[in-house]
């Protein structure tokens, strides 16, 4: 390197067809080495410090990169543009790529041009991990060549350049998928929509459903739509838009076209002269809502003409994620739950419905235009106290003030897990299950949950 900040390729500005990609973690260098392997001029640009691992890869690659800056002139000069999903779209630099007519594009877009693998593609505010990872699972433990992609596992971009699998699963976050266009999933499923990211999207929320529902896009009357029938925003969606693929509801009752439901604590599906049935009782995934994330794999699985035996095995064994109502452990008779993957509220009445002891609640970190009012009723229901963990815990003040008995402050994980013990009586649950985004006081969810782990043993 020639100096601190950049690793520059010699006749770089010679290049004929420059790809810039925009963030060096793992979606960024995997579409840097998937467009080296096409053929593309690659240059990464970071505006934050890279970690040594992704520095090591671009260099063995010899990919051009620079850090903690944005060379406007090379950015600038691109032919197409891979953006990160953290980046967003009022960052200066999209901003003027958007003004010079240079197309700004998703990982998942570029990556989706050099596969012909069917893609199972799942989005949704909550349960869209569990479900793709249980979807992943079926279908891996089915004997299928199935890679794991998306906002799970390694770089979608990364896999198809060096691997050759027949299928993926790939979780899509509305960020990735605001960067998409020519893309087309063979199955799409859309669990549900609640509000999340507001700040992201001009606090309308109509602009993070039409974000949503581009998972659809292109899709043809040969692929699968799979959706919660439940869910009332879908519902009203529908019926403004033409959909060309078939369409796979599920639901707890059966109703109208819906092809799973519950009847008599049995999960049936009933598709294509396909049925399959498993007890409620012997999924491994417990709670109402992961009967949902487990129809909607199930219903892939069998367009995915999986045996039936085979699905049943898969969801009577599948561990769960990590930091998704993940049990830690229980000290002197207080159990504690890691959430941390609840960053918005809906994910937190998931959480806060399932359990049914008294409950501290630990809330708070990056907030993201959060409206309370729908845990509301199961706080005052179910929360002895709470414990605001944030640089800022201002908002939580104004909405949970009266409306528990005790609120308390936290500027670090020891001190919220410390906290949450004294205020635990014998039988509680202290339970992590935040609201908000983490990159106040922690790295991202990860890091967040496994600090509370870490606290937790330390008790």
């Amino acid at each position: 390197m020639e100096n601190k900040n950049s690793n520059t390729a010699k006749n770089l500005s010679k290049a004929r067809d420059l790809l810039v990609v925009l963030g060096a973690g793992e979606s960024g260098v995997g579409s840097a080495i998937l467009a080296q392997k096409q053929g593309f001029d690659v240059f990464v640009s970071d505006l934050s410090e890279i970690k040594d691992r992704y520095k090591d890869e671009l260099n063995r690659h010899s990919i051009a990169w620079e850090e903690k800056q944005h060379t406007e002139e090379k950015i600038l000069s691109a032919t197409e543009v891979i953006k990160s999903p953290g980046i967003p779209e009022k960052a200066p630099v999209i901003k003027k790529l958007r003004e010079r007519g240079i197309p700004v594009i998703s990982e998942i877009e570029f990556a989706g041009r050099y596969t012909t693998a069917k893609k199972i593609c799942i989005t949704g505010s909550n349960g869209k991990t569990t479900t793709t990872m249980l979807t992943h699972h079926i279908l891996k433990q089915a004997g299928l060549n199935v890679g794991l992609a998306g906002n799970v596992g390694t770089s979608f971009a990364k896999q198809v350049a060096e691997d050759n699998f027949d299928y993926y699963v790939l979780e899509l976050s509305s960020f990735q998928l605001d960067g998409m266009y020519d893309f087309k999933a063979d199955i799409a499923i859309l669990l549900n929509i609640t509000p999340d990211h507001l700040d992201r999207y001009e606090y309308n929320f109509q602009n993070y459903v039409d974000s949503k529902f581009r998972i659809l896009q292109n899709m043809t009357e040969r692929d699968y739509f799979i959706y919660w029938n439940e869910d009332p925003i879908i519902r009203e969606e529908l019926r403004k838009r033409k959909i060309k693929a078939t369409k796979c509801p599920f639901a707890l009752k059966k109703e109208g076209e819906t092809v799973a439901y519950i009847a008599n604590e049995i999960v049936e599906i009933s598709m294509q002269n396909k049925k399959f049935e498993m007890e409620v009782e012997k999924l491994s995934l417990r709670g109402e809502h992961n009967i949902y994330n487990s129809m909607a794999a199930s219903i892939s699985a069998c367009i995915a003409d999986i045996n039936k035996a085979s699905i049943r095995e898969s969801l009577s064994d599948f561990r769960g994620v990590e930091h998704r109502l993940e049990y830690v452990a229980t000290v002197r008779n207080v159990t504690f739950i890691n959430d941390s993957k609840a960053t918005n509220v809906n994910s937190c009445w998931y959480a806060l419905q399932c359990i049914k002891t008294p409950v501290i609640l630990i809330l708070g970190g990056t907030d993201k235009g959060n409206d309370y009012t729908e845990i509301e009723n199961l706080v005052k229901e179910k929360v002895r106290a709470v414990v605001c963990l944030g640089a800022d815990n201002t908002t939580l003040h104004e909405f949970f003030d009266g409306k528990v008995n005790t609120i308390a402050d936290a500027g670090s994980m020891q001190e919220a897990v410390e906290k949450s013990f004294r205020l635990a009586e014998r039988g509680d649950t202290v339970l992590l299950s935040p609201c908000c985004a983490s990159f106040d006081l922690f790295e991202n969810y990860e890091d967040r949950g496994s600090q509370f782990k870490e606290q937790v043993k330390n008790l």
